[in-house]
């Protein structure tokens, strides 16, 4: 991962938002990121929809990348891709063991290059978003981000192993901090408690920054 200058900067492209929805009758809660990259949109569409190269800055993806397909990443979520609207929108299911939420991307060219709007819509579990709040969910995809704009930049892969350390290292936590801290302004801009936020967002700075303890160790 190139060293981050400016982490806090970085952190800051990313606008986020969340919202409360609902799916089949039953509610949903929704965070949703946009961030503008220099590149056109054709270029912006490859990198999130050409299998061999999404590992560049994402994980590796297995399966039919085509509506109704079945996809895989390695080591994280899979799914069924629902909508393919080249080069503007893909939407896809979720799925990690029996949790499903739902994913899309919409892409639209702008004066900068294109913005890309993530929304990420989750099934209402009170206990979790107490405890975490849209930062759950949203710095992981904070971190997506950053890599996917480190590769648009220079065109080159963001290491994994760098990548997977990177929260740990002085400027991810930095830059954890700061995206943690915008879900939680986002989620008080939506309504919910100015408190209860800030905590959740500091236990959501805890779990991507600090390395678990080797019980086999002790």
């Amino acid at each position: 991962m190139p060293l981050l200058t400016d982490p806090a900067a970085i952190a800051g492209l990313v606008i986020r938002e969340v919202r409360t929805g609902s799916r089949d009758g039953a509610p949903t809660r929704i965070a949703i990121a946009r961030r503008t990259y220099a590149t056109d949109q054709d270029d912006l569409w490859d990198a999130l929809t050409n299998a061999e190269r999404i590992p560049r800055w994402f994980l590796p993806v297995s399966g039919e990348l085509k509506v109704g397909g079945h996809y895989q990443t390695e080591g994280n979520a899979g799914g069924v891709v629902e909508e393919c609207e080249e080069p503007r929108r893909f939407a896809v299911t979720w799925e990690m063991g029996p949790q499903v939420s739902w994913v899309s991307i919409d892409l639209t060219a702008d004066d900068e290059g294109t913005l890309l709007e993530l929304v990420h819509e989750m099934p209402v579990a009170p206990e979790f978003w107490d405890q975490y709040g849209p930062g759950a969910v949203g710095v992981g995809w904070d971190l997506s981000l950053m890599a996917l704009g480190l590769h648009i930049a220079s065109g080159e892969p963001v290491d994994p192993a760098e990548g997977l350390v990177f929260p740990t290292t002085p400027e991810g936590t930095e830059f954890v901090q700061v995206a943690a801290l915008g879900w939680a302004d986002a989620a008080v801009a939506h309504g919910d408690d100015a408190d209860a936020a800030q905590a959740a967002a500091q236990r959501t700075v805890v779990f991507y920054t600090v390395e678990p303890e080797d019980s086999s160790q002790s």
